[in-house]
């Protein structure tokens, strides 16, 4: 084989592999030079002198077959030779080229442009004078410089250039001006161009090997583990251009700049890659401790007294770890990034082919995660690098007490905060990154998966219901043996697939195996009172318990008793319905509930009232904590009603308690019903039959009374009558219709709670102002029907003076008594004359209208404006004006 020289360049390349007598003295000659040179010291212009003389003499000098480093591994053996000391580093070597031809400084560059792309500083390739191996960043790379005589960069340096196009760099010492002649420029040129390959490759191998590490998640692998094949590719290039070199006469830099050049493009691509992922992480690191030290805040801890030393070390230990805490960028922000450069330089196919193959491969630990957790359920991301969230503490137990139902809600969730609603949930959320706003590590979803993330997490969502269910879930396949990648339409499709089978397995399970339907219809039985026969019995039985105070009423008896009424009847699922007992009143929570829902916060008049208003909203919160201290049993009973996983995903919390409001109310409405109903009964014993001539005003009060009675038990029939036939049963008839159609678990979902929100509005049961007049003629009724024995009373009083004939004293009394009740209603029912001059469109302007809130005149207004099912109880209630 050729021997390892710097060679000449011969016009053609000989045949044979003999040397003349004068190329083997001056091949020989030049080893010998170049040997001695790494063998300098301060006495390194005395060996140059003896190198540059043994290398033009024709004496003999030392054989090269001795150097069998040279020959064996050129480039290893200089390995050694590129540690300098300060010192003497870069002195004299550019002699060494200033007294050479332009062949064997090219050489010599090319030998050394072998090491520097490799990271390594050669002799007369060095590093830049302000690179520190300790204070520099490994990530940004190494910069390398051509070295002068004085081992400073030529560009930190002034010079001229003579007549022969050689360059020479101006030193001055003692006020002298010294010469050197330097690097034939067109050497530099193409030495210029080729370096930045070594910052490239520097700043590449330094990302891999530290994005390697576990804390930077399987998607960092994944593209670690691609760049490095790329960076072998690169490295096998240099060993082919290392070869052609020791074995080829004719290979000249030209040529290697014609081999790296498309090397280089693509070096820089990469290089440009981990820059922006390593920079993004520099920036939001810094940008954390700049907002740490505003002088703002500073001034502000100052003024509240929190400028000592020791709460300022404190602090400054919380911003510190709050910093090193930062989200690196991993997972779906490392595929952000490179599709975002990809799409920004799709005009380059370089560009395109690169960042392509770096997709690819590093979504490949990505689009696993993605179908483990489709097809099973489970959720495998122990780097938090997915765009989905597990909150491990949150089990399906939960729901047994929780009114939020977290299991589905919060259990699995997406880390943007983002729901089916396309709401932002802030809680949990990572901060947006500074720089671009742009979200961290896994809560950023990559920009091809931005409209598919819902059909990801719930088609997991589904599996894992199934899962826990002790159901084996059998994973599905793609159609085709391919592997998925993160740019394959055919990604898309699998998820698709994977949705639409989870979505129908759920169903089945639900509709079929847990028999949905049937459950929703006990449910309307109970709680809807569609078949009220157990409740006038458990009312007849429990008429002495429900009377006591709710906290001296033993619900074990209650329950008792209501497992008596239902067992006259062929009731399903009675097993599951149990009595309890509200902390508060039926009005009062129904308040509460609407100001939580903010249904009233926006209603026009609730704003700004007067003087009056405020008054009676005063009396009504003193009322209300006065009926809160004694309420009754029978206005605290309510039923519960119990099911187990997965039934509980859709007979939620939540849906019981919208249950327990429109049972709650039905039970009231039905309640005043009886009572008025017994009193009817009463009032048609003898003291209300017999007749008095005698005592015409005694008939007068008697007759009104009734008529009053009377009233009130038809406005309470009618509420009643539209409640459950106007709006309860078709509502029921129409989500029934829904339940057979429904083809997603969440539209099932979204179809239940619909329907118990619209009977809620219908019944008049989300608007303040319906349910305070509302409340007010309930409670009038109620109270009338509790005094039906003091009526009858007077009414036997009212007989005894009659006969007696001395006069009924008593009478004043007794009108006095009535009258309150008959103003009352009719206050809280009809128009006030003041208003019957008004027209609908125009009445609710009226400065009277935040004084007096008339149930009549109220469902007018609301069924004209906003409810139109109100229509039908309109026109049953002007009946009731109108007798």
């Amino acid at each position: 084989m050729d021997p390892y020289t710097p060679r000449t360049r011969p016009g053609t390349r000989k045949k044979n592999l003999t040397l003349s007598a004068k190329e083997y003295t001056k091949i020989t000659g030049t080893i010998a030079s170049v040997r001695r040179n790494r063998q300098l010291s301060d006495d390194i212009d005395e060996d140059i002198d003896t190198s540059v003389h043994s290398s033009r003499g024709n004496h003999q000098e030392p054989s090269f077959i001795a150097e069998t480093s040279f020959v064996r591994a050129p480039l290893n053996s200089r390995v050694g030779a590129t540690s300098f000391s300060p010192k003497n580093k870069g002195k004299g070597r550019e002699d060494v080229l200033d007294h050479l031809p332009v062949d064997l400084q090219e050489a010599l560059i090319l030998e050394d442009l072998l090491y520097v792309m490799m990271g390594m500083e050669g002799t007369h390739i060095l590093y830049h004078p302000d690179y520190s191996p300790e204070d520099d960043d490994p990530l940004q790379g190494i910069r390398f410089v051509i070295a002068s005589p004085l081992g400073k960069s030529v560009h930190s340096q002034s010079y001229h250039k003579d007549t022969g196009d050689n360059y020479y760099l101006v030193l001055r010492a003692g006020g002298e001006v010294n010469c050197n002649k330097f690097i034939d420029p067109s050497i530099r040129d193409l030495t210029e161009r080729i370096l930045p390959l070594a910052t490239y490759y520097t700043a590449i191998s330094a990302f891999v090997e530290s994005r390697s590490h576990l804390e930077f998640g399987l998607v960092n692998h994944a593209l670690c583990a691609a760049i490095r094949d790329m960076l072998k590719d690169y490295q096998t290039l240099l060993s082919q251009l290392e070869h052609a070199f020791n074995t080829s006469a004719q290979f000249t830099l030209q040529k290697l700049w014609f081999y790296v050049h498309p090397t280089v493009h693509t070096l820089s691509l990469i290089y440009q890659l981990v820059l922006e992922l390593t920079t993004t992480e520099d920036d939001d690191a810094s940008s954390i401790s700049s907002s740490s030290s505003d002088p703002e805040q500073s001034a502000r801890d100052e003024a509240l007294g929190l400028g000592g030393a020791k709460l300022k070390a404190v602090l400054s230990e919380m911003t510190k770890s709050s910093t090193s805490a930062a989200i690196p960028v991993k997972g779906g922000e490392v595929l952000t990034v490179i599709y975002d450069r990809m799409q920004g330089m799709s005009g380059d196919p370089t560009a395109r082919k690169v960042y392509g193959t770096l997709m690819n491969a590093a979504g490949a630990p990505y689009v696993e995660m993605l179908r483990e957790w489709a097809t099973t359920g489970r959720l495998h991301d122990p780097y938090e690098e997915l765009c989905l969230k597990e909150s491990k503490f949150i089990s399906k137990g939960i729901l047994e007490v929780d009114y939020t139902d977290e299991y589905w809600e919060r259990r699995y969730t997406l880390r943007d905060g983002s729901t089916w609603s396309s709401k932002r949930q802030h809680t949990g959320v990572p901060p947006p990154r500074t720089p671009g706003g742009r979200l961290p590590g896994g809560a950023c979803i990559p920009p091809m998966l931005e409209g598919w993330k819902h059909k990801v997490l719930l088609s997991g969502k589904y599996l894992n219901v199934i899962r826990e269910c002790g159901i084996e879930v059998q994973a599905i396949q793609p159609r085709e043996e391919q592997k998925l990648s993160m740019d394959d339409e055919k990604l898309y499709k699998f998820v698709e697939d994977a949705y639409t089978h989870a979505n129908r397995t759920l169903l089945r399970l639900l509709l079929q195996d847990q028999q949905l339907i049937p459950r929703l219809r006990s449910l309307k039985r109970y709680f809807f009172l569609s078949q009220a026969s157990f409740l006038t019995h458990l009312l007849d039985l429990a008429h002495t318990e429900l009377k006591k105070p709710a906290k001296s009423a033993s619900i074990v008896k209650l329950q008792s008793l209501l497992d008596l009424a239902l067992s006259s009847e062929d009731a399903s699922f009675r097993e599951d319905v149990k009595v309890t007992m509200a902390n508060s009143g039926l009005y009062e929570w129904l308040l509460k509930v609407i100001s939580v829902s903010g249904v009233i916060g926006g209603e026009e008049g609730e704003g700004n009232p007067d003087m009056a208003m405020h008054e009676d909203s005063k009396k009504d919160r003193d009322k209300d904590k006065e009926d809160k201290k004694g309420i009754l049993a029978i206005d605290a009973l309510a039923l519960d009603y119990t099911v187990k996983f997965p039934l509980s995903l859709v007979i939620s919390r939540k849906t019981i308690l919208r249950y327990q409001l429109l049972f709650r109310f039905l039970l009231h409405l039905k309640h005043v019903e009886q009572s008025l109903a017994s009193m009817w009964i009463e009032q048609k014993t003898a003291p209300w039959r017999r007749p008095v001539p005698n005592h015409p005003e005694f008939e007068q009060w008697r007759l009104r009374v009734t008529h009053l009675r009377t009233r009130m038990l038809t406005f309470v029939q009618q509420i009643l009558a539209f409640v459950t036939f106007e709006v309860l049963e078709p509502n029921w008839r129409a989500l029934e219709v829904k339940l057979t159609k429904v083809t997603t678990v969440d539209q099932l979902l979204r179809d239940h709670v619909d329907f118990l929100d619209t009977c809620l509005k219908e019944c008049m049961l989300t608007s303040a102002k319906l349910l305070r007049a509302y409340s007010r003629l309930i409670v009038t009724c109620s109270t009338f029907a509790l005094y039906s024995a003091s009526f009858t009373k007077s009414a036997n009083q009212a007989l005894a003076a009659a006969e007696a004939g001395h006069g009924d004293q008593a009478m004043g009394k007794r009108w006095e008594f009535l009258k309150k009740f008959e103003s009352n209603f009719n206050h809280w029912f009809v128009h006030s004359p003041l208003l019957l001059f008004d027209s609908l469109a125009n009445w609710s302007t009226t400065p009277l209208f935040s004084r007096f809130k008339f149930h009549l005149d109220c469902v007018q207004y609301y069924a004209s404006s906003e409810n139109v099912t109100l229509l039908p109880l309109v026109v049953r209630l002007s009946s009731i004006k109108t007798t």
